[in-house]
């Protein structure tokens, strides 16, 4: 028998008929699409079969998490190492059709680990415009006896076009002032207290392209679920909250348990996205479903992004 999760673990686990419930939630496509067949849905298929039947210029911001290049199980299905060249020619296949899904004052977000990075500026280059790179720390990397940890990982920021979104008061990261400074006349200086946290100053700063605020979903946490490679709401919310406003189309061709589609609902967007599998595809409507009732998002709070909670 298996055990039992402890009282605290709020991973998000599902029993065999709550699959089969919750599945029945997505669609699928047997041929093209119009916006209202597909939004806010998510698509049981697979990328590959739904991208073509997708309606054109569709989707505001666009936020992908595909399969690295290393062999890895997902669910009842296994994504392996490919030759690079094979790779990239996988990998074009999907930004071709991703480039038709995108409007032209879009942005493209693609997450990947450091040996992945390597092929993306290349191919996604055909299509868009590179505009940054981002390396968050993902704290909980395993260590190797041989080789250095590997605790980060990137995301790349495409646009479509010269004209794009970019919020950036949106995501500005609350720090506290060591130094806190006033002028001759008493004034705070580019800081102010916290009234809601014993008046501990602070300031609101930009972000940089280095992001060390960035907790990996653990099992204490309520968005935590089974899928190996789950990236954070908080990662996500950033990306969603400085690429798009409030009633545009967030789309996610690799949804895996639903993050993306979860974090654009929470913050007042539409979502579109695609996942092959059951299990995944479940768990993804069942946290949906959890955004009605708690649309909290760990780590952003009244509008702000606070540090790393471990």
């Amino acid at each position: 028998m298996s055990k039992s999760p402890a009282p605290r673990n709020k991973t998000i686990f599902l029993s065999d008929e709550e699959i089969e419930l919750y599945s029945k939630r997505a669609i699928t496509l047997d041929k093209k699409a119009k916006i209202s067949d597909i939004l806010d849905k998510t698509i049981f298929q697979d990328t590959f079969d739904v991208l073509p039947k997708l309606p054109a210029n569709f989707a505001d911001l666009v936020v992908v998490d595909p399969p690295y290049n290393l062999t890895k199980k997902f669910g009842t299905k296994e994504f392996k190492s490919m030759d690079w060249n094979e790779y990239k020619k996988w990998m074009d296949k999907w930004l071709a059709e991703v480039f038709i899904s995108l409007k032209p004052n879009g942005t493209l977000y693609i997450c990947s680990d450091w040996n992945t990075s390597i092929a993306i500026p290349e191919i996604a280059g055909k299509y868009f415009l590179l505009k940054n790179r981002i390396t968050w720390e993902r704290e909980k990397g395993r260590s190797a006896g041989n080789n250095w940890k590997n605790c980060i990982e990137d995301v790349w920021f495409f646009t479509k076009s010269p004209e794009y979104t970019f919020n950036l008061d949106a995501v500005k990261l609350k720090r506290p002032v060591l130094a806190p400074y006033k002028d001759e006349n008493g004034v705070a200086k580019d800081w102010q207290e916290d009234e809601e946290d014993d008046g501990k100053k602070y300031r609101l700063t930009a972000p940089s392209n280095l992001w060390t605020d960035i907790s990996i979903p653990f099992w204490s946490m309520a968005e935590n679920t089974p899928h190996p490679t789950q990236k954070p709401e908080k990662l996500i919310a950033k990306l969603i909250l400085a690429s798009s406003n409030e009633g545009d189309v967030v789309f996610d061709p690799f949804l895996g348990s639903g993050t993306t589609s979860v974090t654009a609902k929470k913050l007042g967007r539409h979502f579109v996205g695609i996942e092959r599998e059951k299990e995944y595809v479940a768990i993804a409507e069942k946290r949906l479903e959890m955004a009605d009732e708690n649309p909290t998002i760990q780590g952003y709070e009244n509008g702000v992004f606070k540090l790393r909670h471990d």
